[in-house]
């Protein structure tokens, strides 16, 4: 696995591991606890070592999956999770990023997780009630007192990544990003290029839509994500087979899947660039860690940034109340 440098020289795996689809948002999952713990260790030993959580997953159970799975590899592993939700009885119920729950978040989590100190702590969503400047004080509260050593936002617009990175430097920015999620080209990457701080990608796959498995005329659980994505809605999946065809037969071509196409793709947008897939599976570790080796052209890289333009894309990536806590 190749590595990569995100912002304050953080090293990690080019290729990450979101974990967020072990606890939930997909469906079932295809196997036990025990299972999930497997596919986890199995991504370490191929070297995918940048394994991302959060709080809200659950909430708080994949933390607890993250941290077991984690413990006998603790110092191979790049870990990031996240904060700045009201929880209450383990519903979330709005944004809280207020300097005494981060503090009281950061023990939970290090307690979740079984280790001493976050290696990658996230605002999850930007509070507009509490002033960003508050938060990257109170990280740096945190950094100081040794319980994490990096400060990440998600989802940030431009103007707050920047008011944060003047208190406190910003390692990493994570935001939806794949071949038909463009939101952060005209601003956010610009941005992070400029300040040098790293981006995230999360989703990178279209939530499995660029996996190239995805049938048109899918249908999901209420309970899964994509249930109620727009983007998925019946009449605009299919609509939108015409960016997978593009993509399988550019794969096709390439001796590659068209997940790898969707991440090599990413890859070489900007070395600072770490997607990072969520799979529940071993075949999918290795597919997604195979990407690294991908080599696309430039005219490749080309055709590949142009689609949206040409095929448009059908349906937004958020429901409504989804929308309103991105960009701010």
């Amino acid at each position: 696995m190749h590595t990569r440098t995100l912002g304050q020289g953080l090293e990690v795996s080019a290729i990450g591991l979101g974990a967020m689809g072990m606890s939930q948002s997909f469906g079932p999952n295809p196997g036990d606890r025990d299972d999930m713990i497997g596919v986890l260790r199995y991504a370490i030993e191929r070297g995918v070592t940048f394994i991302d959580t959060a709080e809200v997953y659950g909430p708080f159970v994949n933390e607890e999956l993250v941290g077991e799975a984690i413990a006998p590899l603790r110092d191979r592993v790049v870990l990031a999770t996240k904060f700045g939700w009201d929880i209450v009885d383990g519903v979330r119920r709005g944004t809280d990023s207020r300097p005494e729950t981060v503090r009281r978040v950061a023990d939970q989590c290090l307690a979740r997780l079984g280790v001493d100190v976050i290696d990658l702590f996230y605002q999850h969503r930007v509070d507009p009630d509490v002033p960003i400047e508050d938060v990257a004080g109170t990280v740096a509260e945190l950094v100081a007192a040794g319980k994490v050593r990096h400060f990440g936002l998600s989802e940030a617009g431009a103007g707050t990544i920047r008011r944060a990175h003047a208190v406190f430097p910003v390692t990493a920015v994570q935001s939806e990003y794949s071949l038909w999620t463009r939101d952060p080209e005209p601003e956010i990457l610009p941005t992070c290029v400029e300040l040098g701080i790293g981006f995230v990608p999360f989703s990178p796959l279209g939530k499995g839509f660029f996996s190239g498995t995805v049938a048109p005329d899918a249908t999901f659980r209420p309970g899964e994500i994509r249930a109620r994505i727009p983007r998925f809605a019946p009449e605009n999946l299919a609509a939108n087979q015409a960016l997978i065809d593009h993509v399988r037969a550019l794969a096709g071509e390439r001796g590659a899947t068209p997940a790898q196409v969707a991440l090599a793709w990413l890859l070489a947008r900007h070395p600072s660039i770490v997607p990072i897939p969520g799979t529940r599976r071993r075949a999918r570790v290795d597919e997604n860690a195979a990407a690294t080796g991908v080599a696309l052209s430039a005219d490749d890289v080309a055709d590949l940034t142009g689609i949206v333009d040409r095929f448009g894309v059908a349906g937004d990536r958020y429901d409504e109340e989804g929308l309103r806590m991105v960009g701010i």
